[in-house]
C-alpha cells in the first residue's frame, strides 16, 4: 500500500491523523513480537502531552503533622519568586520501545513516530531533538518515522546536526518525509561514531525497511510497510 497523505483531503476527511498515529505503535510492537530474539521485548507508548490532565492528590489525615494542641498543623503557603506557563512539557509522543530483559529491562531501541506537535515550532522541535540526543548518549538506537505533510521541518537533520556532522545527502532543503535509524558506536579511547541510515519517503510509494540495533553487534531489519498497511486496512483507508 503506498504512503497516504493523512493530513489533507481526501484521507483526512475519512480519518484524523491521530487515529493512525495512535494505532501504529501497537501494530509495530505486535510485528516485533515475532521478530525479536529471545531476551528482548517491545511495547507501544503513546503520550498526549497537549491534552493531559493532572490528578491532584492530598495527604491522608494521618500523614499530616500534628500541632502541640492536638489539632492538625497547617503550613503557610510560600509564594514562588517566579512562575511561568510550563507548556514546553506538553508534546505528544508516539513511540515503540524495545527492552533487553536480561539486563533488567534496559531500553535498547526506540522508534519515534513524529506528530505535528513535535515539529510545529522551534521549542517543540528542540524538545524532540534533545530527547533523541539523550537516548543516543545512553546507547539507545533511535529510529524516526515522519509522515507529517503539513509541517516542513526535518527533525533528523536537526538531530544529526546537533550530535554529529550534517548529512550531505539531505541537501540545502531536507525533505519533510523520511525514516531514519541512528546509533552511537563506541570505539574504545577514540571518539564515538554516529551511524545513520536515512530513507526519504514519498507519497504514493511504499515505506522502507529500517535497521533496529539491539546491541553493538545485533540488529534486526524492521519493514515499516506491513504495520502501516495493516493499520490503514483496519481504519478502512483505501
Amino acid at each position: 500500500m503506498p504512503l497516504h497523505d493523512h493530513f489533507h483531503p481526501p484521507v483526512s476527511n475519512k480519518r484524523h491523523w491521530s487515529e493512525l498515529h495512535g494505532w501504529w505503535p501497537g501494530e509495530i510492537a505486535r510485528q516485533l513480537f515475532d521478530m525479536l530474539p529471545p531476551g528482548y521485548q517491545a511495547g507501544p507508548r503513546v503520550y498526549l502531552g497537549s491534552s493531559f490532565e493532572v490528578d491532584v492528590s492530598v495527604a491522608e489525615e494521618g500523614d499530616r503533622p500534628a500541632d502541640l494542641s492536638g489539632g492538625t498543623a497547617t503550613l503557610a503557603a510560600v509564594e514562588p519568586p517566579f512562575t511561568a506557563i510550563a507548556d514546553r512539557l506538553n508534546f505528544d509522543e508516539y513511540e515503540v520501545c524495545i527492552y533487553d530483559e536480561e539486563r533488567e529491562r534496559t531500553l535498547v531501541a526506540a522508534i519515534e513516530i513524529v506528530s505535528p506537535s513535535n515539529k510545529d515550532r522551534p521549542d517543540t522541535r528542540a524538545l524532540f531533538v534533545s530527547k533523541c540526543a539523550a537516548l543516543l548518549r545512553e546507547g539507545v538506537c533511535v529510529s524516526i518515522v515522519d509522515i507529517v505533510t503539513d509541517r516542513l521541518a526535518n527533525l533528523y537533520a536537526e538531530l544529526i546536526g546537533r550530535v554529529g556532522q550534517p548529512d550531505p545527502r539531505l541537501g540545502a532543503e531536507p525533505p519533510a518525509l523520511y525514516a531514519a535509524s541512528l546509533r552511537i558506536r563506541r570505539q574504545g579511547k577514540k571518539p564515538p561514531l554516529l551511524d545513520a541510515w536515512y530513507f526519504p519517503l514519498a507519497l504514493g510509494q511504499p515505506l522502507p525497511t529500517i535497521p533496529i540495533w539491539l546491541s553493538p553487534n545485533l540488529h534486526i531489519q524492521l519493514p515499516l510497510e506491513p504495520s502501516y498497511q495493516e493499520v490503514c486496512r483496519l481504519l478502512r483507508i483505501a
